[in-house]
C-alpha cells in the first residue's frame, strides 16, 4: 500500500471518529417538550424485518397515548424510522443506532431530528427506548480513546501515578511518601535508622505499585506502562516488582525525568514521544512542530488560517492539510431572495444578516462541516491529510493561536 492510499485509509477512520463524536456531541444536547424522543440500537445480527415488526407493535401501542401532540409526534417518528430501514437489506458491520424525535424550536414549534449511525464498536443488544431525552448510555462509552499507556512518576519523596489517552494526560493521583530522608537523627545507629528508612520507602513503593497496577488494570485497552523520575528510585521500583505481574510485562521503558508530580507526568510523555513513534501525541507534536518551524524560517512554505489555506488548495499548492479536530464551526452560505446577494461567513451557529445592497435579512442556504470540507478540498489536491486533536499543548496552541487550519506546502 502506498503512502497516499494509507494515508486515505487514515484519514477515512479519523473522519468516521470525528463524526461520531460529532454527532453525539449534538444529540447530548436535544431534549424533548414530552417523551416523545425515540432511541433505537440494533445489533449487527439482527433482521431488519424483526425490528420493523418490532415498531409496527410501538406504533400501535403510540396510539393510546393521551396527548395528542405527544401521540402525533411520536407516531411520526416511528413511521420515519420504519420508512428509512427500507433502504438496508441488513444492518452495518457494527450495528445502527437511530435517535429520531421531535425537538422544540422557537415559541410552540419543534422540528424532527434524525440521526442513523453506525458506530465504531459493535451494538450488543437490541434496545428500544421512548423517552424526553435520547438514550446514549450504550455508545457514550465508544468515545474513549482505546489508546491508552500507564504513566509513573516516582521518587523516594513523592509519586504520581496517570494515564495517556489518546493525546490527553490524566492524573489519577498524586501521593507524598513521607519517607525520612537519609540522615543521622538523635542517638539512634545509624545501621538501625537506615533500615527503617528502607522498611519506610518499601512500603510506599507497595503502596503506589498496588495504586498503579489496580488503576491500569481497569483499562483493556492498555497498549503499554512509562515509568519515570529522578535517579535510581525509577529503576528500583521497576526492578523489584512494584507492579502487579500482568502491569510489569507491560512497561516499555524508563525515563529520567526532573519531576515527581503533575508536571512530571507532562515530561515523561515528552521524553517517551522522542523515542516512540508510535505513540499518538508524538505524531501530532512532529507534525505541528513542522508548521511551527516552516512559519518561524518565514520561507513560504507554510499557510495559516482560512482564507490563506483555503487559497494554497485551490491552487494545488497544499502538501499536507493540518486540520485540528476541535475546529467546531461550520460555513454558512447565505442570499438575498430579492437581489441574489450572497455572503459567506465561519461561526458555530447561523446568525442573522442584512443585505449589504437592499438591507433586507438575507436567508441561510446551506451550511456545511468546516472538517468535512476541508478534507474534501484537500482529496481533491491530493494533499497528505493530518487530523490533530486539540488536548495536548501544541494541539491547543495549534487550534487557539493558528485558528486550527494549516498547511505545509509544495512550494511558496
Amino acid at each position: 500500500m502506498s503512502g497516499l492510499e494509507q494515508n486515505k485509509k487514515d484519514i477515512e477512520k479519523s473522519l468516521k471518529e470525528y463524526q461520531f463524536k460529532k454527532y453525539v456531541e449534538q444529540i447530548r444536547k436535544l431534549e424533548g417538550r414530552g417523551t416523545e424522543l425515540i432511541s433505537v440500537y440494533i445489533p449487527p445480527e439482527r433482521q431488519i424485518s424483526d425490528v420493523v415488526a418490532y415498531l409496527r407493535d410501538e406504533y400501535s401501542t403510540s396510539s393510546n397515548i393521551k396527548s395528542k401532540t405527544t401521540r402525533k409526534n411520536v407516531t411520526t417518528a416511528i413511521e420515519s424510522i420504519m420508512s428509512k430501514l427500507r433502504y438496508y437489506k441488513a444492518p452495518p458491520e457494527h450495528g445502527l443506532a437511530i435517535f429520531v424525535g421531535y425537538v422544540p424550536t422557537r415559541g410552540d414549534k419543534s422540528d424532527m431530528v434524525s440521526y442513523f449511525i453506525e458506530p465504531p464498536q459493535s451494538v450488543t443488544s437490541f434496545l428500544y427506548r421512548c423517552d424526553s431525552k435520547f438514550y446514549l448510555d450504550p455508545i457514550l462509552p465508544m468515545l474513549e480513546k482505546k489508546e491508552v499507556y500507564g504513566l509513573i512518576v516516582i521518587d523516594r519523596a513523592e509519586a504520581t501515578v496517570g494515564l495517556l489517552r489518546g493525546s490527553r494526560i490524566e492524573v489519577i493521583e498524586n501521593k507524598d511518601s513521607q519517607v525520612p530522608s537519609k540522615h543521622h537523627q538523635g542517638g539512634q545507629s545509624s545501621r538501625r535508622y537506615e533500615r527503617l528508612i528502607e522498611i519506610a520507602a518499601h512500603e510506599f513503593f507497595t503502596k503506589i505499585g498496588e495504586l498503579a497496577s489496580n488503576a491500569f488494570l481497569r483499562e483493556p485497552g492498555l497498549k503499554g506502562v512509562l515509568i519515570g523520575g529522578p535517579g535510581s528510585t525509577k529503576d528500583f521500583f521497576y526492578k523489584h516488582g512494584y507492579l502487579q505481574y500482568q502491569i510489569q510485562e507491560k512497561v516499555i521503558d524508563l525515563y529520567d525525568v526532573g519531576y515527581t508530580n503533575e508536571y512530571g507526568l507532562k515530561e515523561l510523555v515528552d521524553k517517551a514521544s522522542q523515542t516512540l513513534n508510535n505513540l499518538e501525541i508524538a505524531k501530532e507534536k512532529k507534525i505541528i512542530e513542522r508548521l511551527l518551524v516552516e512559519i518561524k524560517k518565514g520561507t513560504g512554505l507554510a499557510a495559516y488560517g482560512d482564507r490563506e489555506v483555503t487559497e494554497a488548495l485551490k491552487q494545488g499548492r497544499v502538501d499536507t492539510l493540518i486540520i485540528s479536530k476541535g475546529l467546531r464551526k461550520l460555513k454558512f452560505n447565505y442570499k438575498c431572495e430579492d437581489d441574489g446577494t450572497e455572503l459567506s461567513e465561519i461561526a458555530q451557529e447561523e446568525k442573522e444578516h442584512l443585505c449589504p445592497k437592499c438591507g433586507k435579512p438575507m436567508v441561510a442556504v446551506s451550511q456545511t462541516d468546516l472538517i468535512e470540507q476541508y478534507i474534501e478540498e484537500g482529496q481533491r489536491s491530493d494533499s497528505k491529510i493530518e487530523l490533530v486533536g486539540d488536548e495536548s499543548d501544541e494541539g491547543a496552541l495549534f487550534l487557539n493561536s493558528f485558528g486550527g487550519i494549516g498547511a505545509i506546502l509544495r512550494y511558496s
